[in-house]
């Protein structure tokens, strides 16, 4: 996968390359992490939908693939910052196919990369995206933008809030490699996922009543994930 002079402005294809490499990094997952999800019946059973999840790593993308019905993973893409090939290496490049990814200009003007995850969602595509628009730098819920919002009132698909607890802590923005181990009390770090009940745009009257649904429930899921480790 030679390194891109320009920023993708397309769909990416995940390829045979991407499907084995999404594979082994399941594999290694399972096999490093205690890897959980919770809420999967939660999930529509068909039909578009957009997964919103806390952005904690790098890796969020392949560990919610791994939490969503196999048989939906050809029509899974994330929306990723169009610079991801550019300023992340290897790891980013390869990322950006495992995710099939929908570039988006993250320094610029976001709207074809809207308007290329609109055209997919009217296709029947599942898309995962981060409100955040980049990596927590502690571990904590940073400033929601209302892409997300935009997508669901444009198509009429269902937004499932996701929350991710654990992966701040395996692989950080400050990391050059993942820590799936705890090597003070000798055993693997705990990861969970939990998929949220879906909302549907209809309920709402705008924008900002989308986004303070979807605030409030990760805000929530949050402080219970803190509080346990305060336990």
């Amino acid at each position: 996968m030679p390194k891109r002079r320009k920023k993708p402005t397309e769909l990416q294809s995940r390829g045979w390359q991407g499907r084995l490499v999404y594979a082994i990094g399941m594999f290694l997952s399972r096999l490093l992490i205690r890897l959980k999800y919770l809420g999967q019946e939660n999930l529509p059973k068909e039909g578009a939908y957009i997964i919103a999840a806390n952005h904690q790593t790098m890796f969020d993308g392949l560990w919610i693939m791994g939490g969503i019905p196999q048989e939906q993973l050809p029509r899974f893409s994330c929306i990723a910052g169009s610079d991801l090939e550019q300023h992340y290496g290897l790891t980013g490049r390869i990322m950006f196919r495992v995710g099939k990814a929908i570039p988006i200009d993250r320094e610029g003007n976001p709207m074809r990369g809207l308007v290329l995850s609109k055209q997919q969602l009217e296709k029947g595509a599942v898309i995962m995206i981060h409100p955040e628009g980049t990596r927590t730098y502690d571990g904590r819920l940073g400033q929601m933008k209302n892409g997300v919002a935009y997508l669901a009132r444009k198509t009429g698909v269902p937004i499932v809030p996701t929350y991710i607890d654990g992966g701040y802590e395996i692989f950080s923005r400050y990391m050059s490699v993942p820590r799936p181990i705890d090597w003070k009390r000798f055993r693997r770090k705990k990861m969970t996922i939990e998929f949220g009940e879906p909302f549907y745009p209809e309920n709402y009257k705008n924008n900002a009543q989308i986004m303070d649904v979807l605030t409030i429930y990760l805000k929530e899921k949050e402080r219970e994930a803190l509080a346990k480790r305060d336990a």
